[in-house]
């Protein structure tokens, strides 16, 4: 006997139909695939084996880390950088007593030349001293130009002065591992300069990589320059 009803209804499926749109849950630590929807959650990316779903971290710049473990070249010792000061301050000395040494001669011979028993000899003893305190002046403003140029240029266009290259160091910014430029490579210069007016103040600039407490011995003129110094490559 059939039915006087009719067959009954027919089950909608999952996300069919008016009053229906609840989708299939997956099963319990399975993530959905597409979303809930009207909810705005979002499906997994998919992944290949190895790969973050959150994308590969940003690359540093280039020379970040020096000074750190597997960081970069390694940070230059106080040791060498003693050296290299001390190359270059030998031989400003060296070039120095030279030129006041030949000044120094040039005014005795002057000395020489005064007739002791000349009404003037007096007078030029003291032109012969003077001219002698004219050269001490004139060479000393040469050399502080020649210290400015030498060490703001070298380092601006090699990494170092003579010193630094004969003991294997050099002088880089601090993010780019690159040559200082001219603005940094004069910062750099300029303060032990400064501190050199103030008591032992240029000594403390140039010991203060000693109370660097960063890795990278960077001393106050380095961090206000940000730069650094580190060994050089051997390529």
């Amino acid at each position: 006997m059939s039915n006087p009803y009719g067959p009954p209804p027919q089950q909608p499926q999952s996300g069919q139909g008016p009053g229906y749109g609840y989708p299939q849950q997956p099963p319990q630590g399975v993530p959905p695939q597409g979303g809930y929807p009207g909810q705005g959650y979002q499906a997994y990316p998919q992944q290949t084996p190895g790969q973050s779903p959150y994308g590969a971290y940003p690359q540093p710049p280039a020379g970040y880390g020096y000074g750190y473990p597997g960081g970069g070249p390694t940070v230059a010792s106080m040791g060498r950088r003693f050296g290299a000061r001390l190359i270059d301050g030998v031989a400003f000395i060296v070039v120095f007593v030279i030129l006041i040494g030949a000044g120094a001669v040039s005014a005795f011979d002057k000395a020489q030349d005064c007739d002791p028993g000349s009404v003037n000899y007096d007078s030029c003893v003291d032109n012969a001293a003077s001219d002698l305190a004219e050269q001490f002046g004139a060479v000393f403003i040469v050399f502080a130009i020649v210290g400015l140029l030498y060490e703001w240029l070298m380092t601006m266009l090699v990494g170092g002065t003579l010193g630094k290259l004969a003991v294997g160091i050099r002088v880089v910014d601090s993010e780019t591992g690159q040559n200082p430029g001219a603005g940094a490579s004069f910062v750099r210069w300029i303060i032990p300069m400064v501190g050199a007016f103030v008591f032992i103040g240029q000594l403390l600039v140039y010991l203060s990589p000693f109370w660097d407490n960063s890795g990278k011995q960077q001393g106050w003129h380095d961090k206000a320059a940000k730069t650094m110094v580190i060994q050089r490559s051997n390529n």
